[in-house]
């Protein structure tokens, strides 16, 4: 019996596929979804971006786009949320060659991330004065990962980062994982060449988000049932 569950906890992070629940949009494309996708996926993505922002006030590194944004801040003198928002839409400017088409969720995930780092990171600054670096790099790797489950789950188009890895793997037919890692790894070499802070709340994401990812596409799934 013990191992059963065991074995039925271990299969949460198996989860090969973004489930359908109630909620979900029935095509990623739809500009006018109803009241509960739309919220949800606002949901989701101010989770994300509280997440992003937890993991700049902890101070121990951040993900590899923010990495990227934080030194583009530092180097043109700007808030991190605005150059979140500027390195969006100037990716989201390379999916024209590959021919992706954004969704609501596209444009969304822009802003809302982008405001929410924006506003959070000052206000929540006294977290590090609080709370250990390492905890924060943690619980901000989750809420990343928790928020990243639900905005998937809207079904209303992905991330702009998302989609120029998919499109560029579909495109030159290249592996996912290979693509993904090639652009992380340049972005947060870059990000760190301009100044953006590389630690081990970096390492800590780059583990500890696929997981996270998994457990919440589980949670809500089952929570919607």
């Amino acid at each position: 019996m013990k191992f059963l569950n065991f074995k039925r906890a271990a299969d949460i992070f198996l989860i090969s596929s973004v489930p359908i629940v109630s909620w979900s949009a029935s095509r990623p494309n739809i500009f006018k979804p109803n009241f509960n996708t739309f919220f949800f996926l606002c949901i989701g993505l101010f989770i994300f971006g509280l997440g992003e922002s937890i993991l700049v006030v902890s101070q121990y590194g951040a993900t590899p786009w923010t990495v990227l944004a934080e030194g583009v801040a530092k180097k043109v003198n700007i808030g991190i949320g605005f150059s979140t928002f500027i390195i969006s839409v100037t990716v989201l400017v390379f999916w024209y060659p590959l021919k992706i088409k954004p969704g609501l969720g596209t444009i969304m995930n822009i802003i809302i991330i982008a405001m929410t780092m924006g506003v959070f990171i000052p206000l929540l600054s006294f977290f590090n004065e609080i709370f250990n670096g390492l905890f924060l790099a943690i619980l901000g790797t989750f809420l990343v990962g928790f928020g990243c489950g639900i905005y998937l789950i809207a079904n209303l188009g992905p991330g702009t980062r998302d989609g120029l890895m998919t499109g560029i793997a579909k495109n030159y037919n290249k592996p996912i994982s290979f693509v993904r890692f090639s652009i992380e790894f340049f972005v947060v070499f870059l990000g760190w060449i301009l100044g953006g802070t590389l630690g081990i709340g970096t390492i800590i994401f780059a583990i500890g988000i696929g997981p996270s990812v998994s457990l919440s596409l589980k949670i809500v799934s089952y929570l919607n049932k």
